[in-house]
C-alpha cells in the first residue's frame, strides 16, 4: 500500500461520481486515513461513512477562509497531522466571453482559485512545522488550450491561475520538505458531464483523443495518488495531463 499509516485531505469529494470521491476511495484502499472536505457536510459524512469509521467527513466551503480554517483545525484535531492536501474542490460555467457577468466571475475564480490558496494556507504551518508534506491541485486541460468543452473563459482563467499558484507555492515550500503539484485533466466523466454529452458531440471529441476514449475519475486518481506517494519523492512544481492525449505539447 502506498499510503499506509498517512493521512489525506481532500476537498470536493462527495459527489458520487467526482474525481475527489474516487481519489478518497483510491487512497483509502492504500492505506490513508481520509478526511473529505465538501460545501455539502451531510454528504461529505455520509461518504466518509461508507470509507470506514476512521474516516472523516466535514463541511467545508473553500471560497471561505474561516471555512477552510474551521475545516483544517478539526482534521488536524482529529488526525494528529495532515500528510496529503488534495486541492480538488471546483466549478465551471458554460458560457463565452461577452456573457460572463462580473458575479459569474467572481464565483468561478473564488471557488476554483482563491479555494486552493485558502485551504493550502489553513494547512502549510502544520506541514511546515513537520517539514514535509504533499499538496496536489487540480487544473484543466482547459487552462492549457485556452478553453475546454464545457467551461468558459473565466474557468479557463481560473484554472490557469491555479497553475501558477501551485508552481509558486512549490517554490516557496520545497525548502520546508513540501511538494506542490497539479493536475490537468481533458474531457472526464463525471456529474458535471452527465447528461451534457449527446452521442454525436461524445464521437466527434472522442475522435479527437489518441487513446480513443474520455476519462474516467479514477484514471485522475491514480495520477493524484502518485503525487501523494513517494513514488514521486523528488517532484515538484509539475504538471500531469490526464487528457488521453486531446492536447500534446512541449
Amino acid at each position: 500500500m502506498l499510503l499506509a499509516g498517512k493521512t489525506a485531505a481532500i476537498s470536493g469529494a462527495a459527489s458520487a461520481r467526482g474525481i475527489g470521491r474516487a481519489t478518497s476511495l483510491l487512497f483509502a484502499e492504500h492505506g490513508a486515513r481520509v478526511a473529505i472536505l465538501d460545501i455539502d457536510g451531510a454528504a461529505a459524512q455520509a461518504a466518509a461513512a461508507e470509507l470506514g469509521p476512521q474516516h472523516l467527513g466535514l463541511c467545508c466551503d473553500v471560497a471561505d477562509k474561516a471555512s477552510c480554517t474551521q475545516a483544517a483545525e478539526r482534521v488536524l484535531g482529529a488526525f494528529g497531522v495532515l500528510d496529503i492536501l488534495i486541492n480538488n474542490a471546483g466549478i465551471t460555467q458554460p458560457v463565452k466571453t461577452l456573457e460572463i457577468d462580473e458575479a459569474s466571475w467572481d464565483r468561478i475564480q473564488d471557488v476554483n482559485t482563491k479555494g486552493v490558496l485558502f485551504l493550502s494556507q489553513a494547512f502549510l504551518p502544520s506541514m511546515r512545522a513537520r517539514r514535509q508534506g504533499a499538496i496536489a491541485c487540480m487544473s484543466s486541460v482547459s487552462a492549457q488550450r485556452g478553453g475546454g468543452i464545457f467551461g468558459g473563459p473565466h474557468y479557463s482563467a481560473a484554472k490557469a491561475g491555479v497553475l501558477g499558484l501551485a508552481k509558486a507555492m512549490a517554490r516557496e515550500f520545497g525548502p520546508d520538505g513540501i511538494r506542490v503539484n497539479c493536475v490537468a485533466p481533458g474531457l472526464v466523466q463525471t456529474d458535471i458531464t452527465a447528461g451534457k454529452l449527446s452521442d454525436a458531440m461524445r464521437a466527434e471529441i472522442v475522435r479527437g483523443i489518441p487513446l480513443g476514449r474520455l476519462g474516467e475519475a479514477r484514471d485522475v486518481a491514480g495520477i493524484f495518488l502518485f503525487l501523494a506517494s513517494d513514488l514521486s519523492a523528488y517532484v515538484t512544481g509539475a504538471v500531469i495531463d490526464v487528457n488521453g492525449g486531446m492536447l500534446i505539447h512541449g
